[in-house]
């Protein structure tokens, strides 16, 4: 029988990584404290860190600001790709437009 995985929220993980960044817990203190495994908060630990000195992670931000970016950085991605649909739209119609002329 496999061992279910459990998922944390962003704000779990933020608070379980603040733990050891901001309260100054060991990381076996902070692991014991909120029942999660060393390699999991050691990795959030990381991320917290990286994300506060301005890296943007490639998995879910656990800051605020991080998240904004995300956020804002899938929004440009979505305008692009319809910019680039309406683009393509474009050009179809006005060839069979000019195709229509002759």
């Amino acid at each position: 029988m496999s061992k279910q995985r459990r998922s944390f929220s962003v704000e779990f993980k933020h608070d379980a990584a603040a733990l050891v960044v901001d309260q100054g817990y060991s990381v076996a203190e902070a692991c014991k404290s909120m029942g999660v495994g060393e390699t999991a908060l050691r990795r959030w630990v990381d991320q917290l860190r990286e994300e506060r000195g301005g890296v943007t992670p490639n998995s879910k931000a656990l800051t605020a600001e991080q998240q904004e970016i995300q956020a804002l950085k899938a929004r440009i991605n979505r305008l692009e790709l319809e910019k680039k649909i309406l683009k393509e739209a474009t050009a179809l119609l006005m060839a069979e437009e000019h195709g229509r002329r002759r």
